[in-house]
């Protein structure tokens, strides 16, 4: 080891030792936590974002407070997460985690994930500035990248299967939000405890409009959390906030890579294959994987429950 590794290495225990780095998946847990969980670039920001504008209308939500008003597990020290006021409202990445008993789960179809997630590398300087869609994508579906949480099917998976034993769960698809944000909302409101009224419930959507948050990014970014105050200026972090861009984005190829690895789980959400049938890897050990690992999923083994997870 040199001195820089030394040096480095000290100071990361020192940090340990002294309680200065984020929980993560270590946070303190009260029973009356709500976590917004979701595999990254899934629409978590805009969650916290409705959550926190529902639960204080008379202070909207911007990002120079996100993170205090509405924190992150990785954002600051466990003391001071300790030390916001409850219940808290917490955003989350982690897979399955057995102590959040009130749990806000929002998927995306990972088509769109992929592309959004392939701009916030950039942006965070993830990833070289170089590199294409067409090498990003195989490392998506492999889970090969910096931040860790598993593949998108297997995030999914683990918190469906483990539903049942959640104390509060409320499944919901991004795809949803953006077609009925208010309903939408209405649910969030509901599972939180708070009783909203149509203009409670319309007001916490306009203050929550993705065009009010590319707004505050662009004023506030300074004020936001660390990681965003590093990162590239030219790549923003609040970008087209729809459904399908990787009609335009996503090469025939990279499409079918990803609907031959979790085809199964994603017509099971609702969200339709394109690649033509025959080309569909439906005997590939990754195919088989998915399929028998969704049929496995105690809380939707009968179609009732299934169309209900989807409605």
């Amino acid at each position: 080891m040199n001195a820089s590794e030394l040096n480095a290495h000290l100071r990361y225990t020192l940090n340990v030792f002294l309680r200065r780095l984020a929980p993560a998946s270590n946070a303190t847990v009260y029973p009356d936590d709500i976590f917004l969980v979701s595999y990254p670039k899934s629409g978590n920001t805009w969650i916290r974002f409705l959550a926190g504008n529902l639960a204080f209308p008379d202070n909207p939500i911007r990002f120079a407070d996100v993170e205090q008003r509405i924190p992150s597990i990785y954002g600051m020290t466990n003391r001071k997460l300790c030390e916001v006021p409850r219940p808290r409202y917490l955003k989350s990445h982690e897979p399955f985690h057995s102590s959040y008993q009130n749990v806000i789960y929002i998927v995306r179809d990972p088509r769109d994930v992929a592309v959004s997630y392939f701009y916030f590398a950039l942006k965070v300087k993830g990833i070289p500035a170089n590199t294409t869609l067409d090498s990003f994508v195989p490392r998506f579906v492999d889970s090969d990248l910096w931040l860790k949480y598993g593949n998108w099917s297997d995030h999914v998976m683990s918190w469906l299967a483990m539903r049942p034993s959640r104390r509060k769960f409320l499944f919901l698809r991004y795809e949803d939000l953006l077609s009925d944000t208010k309903r939408q909302a209405a649910k969030i409101a509901s599972f939180m405890g708070i009783h909203a009224t149509e203009e409670s419930l319309e007001h916490a959507v306009q203050m929550s409009s993705a065009d009010r948050m590319r707004h505050l990014e662009k004023s506030e970014w300074k004020k936001w959390n660390r990681g965003i105050r590093r990162s590239r200026k030219d790549v923003p972090f609040v970008r087209a906030a729809k459904s399908k861009q990787w009609t335009d984005a996503l090469s025939n190829e990279l499409v079918q890579k990803i609907e031959n690895s979790w085809g199964p789980l994603m017509q099971a959400l609702g969200y339709e294959l394109v690649t033509p049938s025959h080309q569909l890897e439906k005997n590939s050990e990754a195919w088989r994987l998915c399929e028998a690992q969704f049929r496995a999923l105690p809380s939707l083994q009968e179609a009732e429950e299934r169309a209900a997870l989807l409605r």
